[in-house]
């Protein structure tokens, strides 16, 4: 690992048990029952809601590689994997998992899990390979045949426009007000081209990180390290983009097409599930992610953030929070770890508490285990902004997985965090909130940013010198999980 990862502003401490997943009241879970609609919830305690909607997810260049066939531009990934020193060992997304041509074996791992939905992303430059003009009917027809065959598979598309791969055509990157422009013309397009089939659209994937940490903290491309009046700029830029880019979806797609975004909102848990802690957690919420998902969600920078950033404030042009507040169908949340917040005495309300040296976490030294994130996510959410649909869009971790004699890997701490995890997802569903669905991430090992092929998430082992795919112990614990619908 080089740097600050791509969750690591949203590092958290601390684990519970599954037990505490499956606790609350007894009055909630009688009445999430009955908002699920649900008999097995009401009879089997472990169960989900019949239809709960289980995936898995990718993106296009952790795992498609094929950088240069078929009109595919550049973009500023492929810039900065091969600038010495970025990437741990070199590592680069060139070929990846391969999976622009081994799709048709991806397709088949996700029939076998059982899985129907799966989460992938769409290269930009593989559509517009500067960004803009002409598009290329080659990369539009690979993501057809993903489609396609996804749908012959029974697998539901869900499609997310933006993780990440910008093109390098366009010129400033997110600090230039053009490249909101540009994504929009690019996510009308998608939406006219696919809606016929996918019914599901993302906008972007994790605002901070194409942001923040790729222009302040400098740890991701474009690796830039930017003054504050210009990082928030590129921030607005971002959820501008994001706006501009739900409209133009709903000019040109077809009727029935649910607009959302994937984000990974900073998420804080009480210290105690008291009612002074919890009111705490959700002012932090709030606060803490005042320039993304806030913003998007009352359409309006909040008065507290605007007055902390003064003079380098974003500058708005009119209409923008209009557009930034465009009405969702659902929103997704990338949910990995959280931080611990306890009230306090302060002008927030709240305090966030330090994660300690000896907190559980994953191999990633990001990702402290917070299991009870899952939650608090969704509730806190739910009760701030009231959406209408939530999923959790990616949820997983990195684990060392050595290869055993048999060739398999025995990934128990992998099931170990996905179990917690889940449980306090049941819990959410449980109380009632419109929590819809989970994608797991990864379907497969990849290409993880900054740390090159030194951190897996999949589910399935690759071998990157010879592409093969071998499922893990937690593939076969997620297929069981999925087959029978509850917790295993």
């Amino acid at each position: 690992m080089t740097g600050i990862n791509r969750r690591q502003l949203g590092m958290g401490l601390g684990a519970a048990a599954l037990g505490a997943a499956l606790g609350g009241r007894a009055s909630a879970q009688t009445n999430a029952a009955g908002a699920a609609g649900s008999s097995a919830a009401a009879t089997d305690a472990l169960s989900f809601p019949a239809g709960f909607e289980w995936g898995c997810a990718t993106a296009s260049y952790q795992i498609e590689g094929a950088v240069k066939e078929d009109g595919r531009g550049e973009t500023v990934w492929d810039v900065y994997a091969h600038t010495p020193g970025k990437t741990t060992d070199g590592g680069t997304g060139d070929v990846a998992c391969d999976s622009y041509h081994r799709y048709q074996e991806d397709i088949a791992l996700l029939k076998a899990l059982g899985v129907k939905n799966y989460r992938f992303s769409v290269a930009w430059s593989r559509i517009f390979p500067s960004g803009k003009g002409k598009p290329n009917q080659k990369g539009l027809d690979y993501y057809n045949r993903l489609i396609d065959g996804l749908l012959a598979a029974g697998i539901t598309p869900h499609m997310t426009l933006f993780h990440w791969d910008l093109p390098t055509g366009l010129q400033g990157g997110w600090q230039s007000r053009d490249t909101a422009y540009a994504f929009a013309d690019y996510a009308g397009f998608m939406a006219g081209k696919t809606s016929d089939r996918v019914k599901h659209i993302m906008t972007v994937n994790e605002l901070r990180c194409f942001t923040d940490l790729a222009y302040w903290n400098g740890n991701k491309a474009p690796a830039l390290r930017l003054p504050m009046d210009q990082v928030n700029q590129v921030r607005h830029h971002g959820v501008l983009a994001h706006g501009l880019g739900v409209q133009a979806i709903r000019a040109q797609a077809r009727a029935g097409t649910q607009v959302g975004l994937a984000d990974n909102a900073t998420i804080f848990v009480p210290a105690i599930e008291t009612a002074e802690h919890i009111e705490a957690t959700k002012k932090a919420m709030r606060e803490e992610n005042a320039m993304f998902l806030t913003a998007i969600m009352e359409g309006r920078y909040i008065d507290s953030y605007l007055a902390a950033q003064g003079k380098d404030a974003p500058k708005v042009q009119a209409g923008d929070m209009k557009a930034i507040g465009s009405a969702l169908d659902f929103v997704s949340l990338n949910v990995y770890t959280a931080n611990t917040v306890r009230a306090a005495d302060t002008a927030s309300g709240y305090e966030i508490l330090p994660h300690l040296a000896n907190s559980p976490r994953m191999a990633s030294p990001w990702l402290y285990m917070c299991p009870e994130a899952l939650y608090w996510s969704i509730r806190t959410v739910s009760e701030l902004w009231k959406p209408k649909k939530l999923y959790i869009s990616e949820n997983g971790c990195s684990a060392d997985d050595p290869v055993a004699k048999d060739g398999k890997v025995y990934d128990a701490d992998r099931v170990t965090y996905l179990r917690n995890y889940i449980g306090h997802l049941h819990r959410a569903v449980r109380e009632g909130f419109p929590i819809e669905g989970y994608f797991l991430w990864s379907l497969m090992d990849n290409f993880e940013w900054e740390d090159g092929y030194t951190k897996l998430f999949g589910i399935h082992h690759v071998d990157f010198k010879t592409q093969k795919r071998t499922p893990k112990l937690s593939a076969d614990w997620y297929r069981e999980l999925i087959r029978t619908n509850r917790m295993v």
